[in-house]
C-alpha cells in the first residue's frame, strides 16, 4: 500500500481538457452542500470500494474539497482532496462506462490545482489502486513513495500493523 507524490508546480492546466469535455456535455464543477446526499450515495455505489465516508469528510471542509463530473444532470464521477488527511488527494471514481474520456484526468487536475491554491508544492495521492498507478504517472508524472507500511491508513480498523 504505497502512496504516490505529485509535484504541483509541474501539473498541466485543466482548461483545455475541461473545454473538450464540455463540448460533449460533461461538466466538471465544485460540489455544493445541497447535492451532498446525492454525491455521498454515488460514492457508495459507483466503484468497487465504498468511498462515502471520505466524500462526507470532504463536505465537512470549508470550502468543500470535492469536485464532480456530470452529464445530463447526473453524476458520473467525483474526486476529493484533503478528505482522509491534509495534503492528500483522493478518493476519485468515474463510472466504468464513462472511463477513458478524460473525466478522471480533469477531476484530478482540478483537485490538484485547488491544492496548489492552498499553498502546497506537492500532493500525496493516497494509496492508489494498482490499476491506477500508471494513470497518475501519465497524467501528472507522479512517483511511488517507497514505503513498506500502510502509511496514514494503518490507523484504519481493518489494518493491523
Amino acid at each position: 500500500m504505497a502512496d504516490m507524490l505529485a509535484k504541483l508546480y509541474n501539473i498541466p492546466h485543466s482548461h483545455a481538457i475541461q473545454e473538450n469535455l464540455f463540448k460533449s456535455g460533461i461538466r466538471i464543477k465544485k460540489a455544493l452542500a445541497p447535492d451532498r446526499s446525492r454525491i455521498i450515495a454515488f460514492a457508495r455505489t459507483c466503484a468497487k470500494d465504498d468511498y462515502s465516508d471520505e466524500v462526507e469528510a470532504a463536505f465537512s471542509n470549508n470550502p468543500i474539497t470535492c469536485y464532480i463530473a456530470t452529464r445530463e444532470k447526473k453524476i458520473i464521477g467525483f474526486a476529493c482532496y484533503e478528505a482522509t488527511a491534509r495534503n492528500f488527494f483522493g478518493p476519485m471514481a468515474v463510472l466504468e462506462s464513462e472511463r477513458k474520456k478524460g473525466i478522471g484526468k480533469a477531476l484530478l487536475l482540478k483537485s490538484l490545482e485547488s491544492m496548489q491554491e492552498l499553498g502546497y508544492a506537492y500532493a500525496i495521492i493516497g494509496c492508489p489502486a494498482k490499476s491506477a498507478i500508471d494513470f497518475y504517472k501519465k497524467c501528472v508524472d507522479a512517483i511511488l513513495i517507497d514505503e513498506k507500511s500502510s502509511g496514514v491508513y494503518k490507523r484504519m480498523i481493518e489494518i493491523d500493523e
